[in-house]
Parts: structure tokens; C-alpha cells; sequence
């Protein structure tokens, strides 16, 4: 797969809000330890607006600012605010309906620079960016010119990033109030990040 399509990064959106629906429940529950337990809820509501934006789009950069723009509009929290911020960035990265190798990479890259903007969370602050950063950097970092094998290693990152959160101590929002109370439970935004990308992977490996 050297080229992904704008119908291939729909079927990925899709397949995304397809297995995080699927665990919502547990994303909830692992906010609860150390949230306010409705991330799952959160990032439902928060990819539902952002495949129905989607499926409108004919070509990439002005379906990447209208489903950054329009989850943020639609669906209040930071949830949405950072996912907004990755869409939109990944919009002034892309354009036309084909994305060859480096686009792709170029889109992942814009994507997490505009998320930067957003949060002063980095690695080992037990948050969504532990699953982000590590996933944009094997993205990168993937030699291989096979679109399939890039979305993998992004998955595989951040399966590893948010499985690294368990033993982190939260530094960041309510979470940071437990301390060392909130060691032993991984980030529920890192899961449900980490589920995106391993969704995004899933999704090309059947093409």
C-alpha cells in the first residue's frame, strides 16, 4: 500500500470509533480510578462527530479542518479539544485525495505538532501523549515505504506507550491530585489513543 486513499483514511475513522465503542466501558472505568469516569463516553461522542464530519469529505485538507473544527464545536472537554488540535494539524499537512509514504508521515507529524500546542503534557506525564508521541515517532522512523507497515509500527508504539502509563504517576489534571495513588492503572486516554492507532493499522491491513 503506497498510497492511502481518502476512502482508506474514512475506513480507518470508522474502524477507530468501531473498537472504542466497543471499549467504552473499560476507558470509563479506568478514568474513575483517578478521573471523573466518563472518558470512555468522551471519546465516543468525540469520534462519532468526528467520522459523521468525515464521511462528507472529498478531499483531505478540508476534511481534516472540518472535523477538527467541528468536534470541537460539538462536544465540550478536553477530549475533543485535543483530538480537534491532532485533525487540525494533520490538515495543513495533507491535501488532494492520495497521500503517497511521506505525506502520510507528514500528515502524523502535523498532527501531534498541533497537540503540542495544546497540552505542556510530554512522555511520562501519564497521559494521552504517552500513546501519541511514541506512535508519531515510530510513524517516522519506519523505513518501510508499505503504508501498512508505518500505521503498524504507530500502533504498536502506542500500545506500548500506553501500557507504560501503569506505572507512571499522574502529573497532569484531576489525576495528578491522587500522587502516588494513581500508579497501578493505565492512562485512559493513552488506551483509547493507543486503540485509534491500532484501529488505523487494523483498518489498512485489509486493504
Amino acid at each position: 500500500m503506497t498510497q492511502l486513499t481518502i476512502d482508506n483514511f474514512k475506513t480507518m475513522l470508522a474502524t477507530a470509533l468501531s473498537n472504542i465503542k466497543a471499549r467504552e466501558d473499560e476507558f470509563s472505568k479506568l478514568d474513575a480510578v483517578i478521573g471523573d469516569g466518563d472518558h470512555g463516553q468522551a471519546i465516543v461522542t468525540a469520534m462519532s462527530a468526528i467520522v459523521a464530519t468525515a464521511e462528507k469529505g472529498k478531499e483531505f485538507k478540508t476534511m481534516l479542518n472540518d472535523m477538527g473544527f467541528d468536534v470541537m464545536m460539538q462536544v465540550s472537554g478536553s477530549t475533543s479539544t485535543l483530538l480537534g488540535a491532532f485533525f487540525l494539524g494533520m490538515s495543513d499537512h495533507a491535501s488532494g485525495t492520495e497521500l503517497d509514504t511521506n505525506a502520510v508521515k507528514v500528515m502524523f507529524a502535523g498532527g501531534l505538532a498541533n497537540v503540542q500546542k495544546q497540552t505542556k503534557a510530554q512522555k511520562g506525564d501519564k497521559t494521552m501523549m504517552d500513546a501519541l508521541i511514541p506512535a508519531v515517532e515510530a510513524i517516522q522512523n519506519c523505513l518501510s515505504e508499505d503504508i501498512k507497515d508505518v500505521l503498524n509500527a504507530g500502533a504498536e508504539a502506542a500500545l506500548v506507550g500506553a501500557q507504560s502509563t501503569i506505572n507512571l504517576k499522574a502529573n497532569f489534571g484531576r489525576a495528578r491530585n491522587y500522587g502516588e495513588r494513581s500508579i497501578g492503572y493505565m492512562d485512559s486516554g493513552a488506551a483509547s489513543w493507543s486503540c485509534m492507532f491500532a484501529s488505523f493499522a487494523e483498518a489498512a491491513k485489509e486493504k
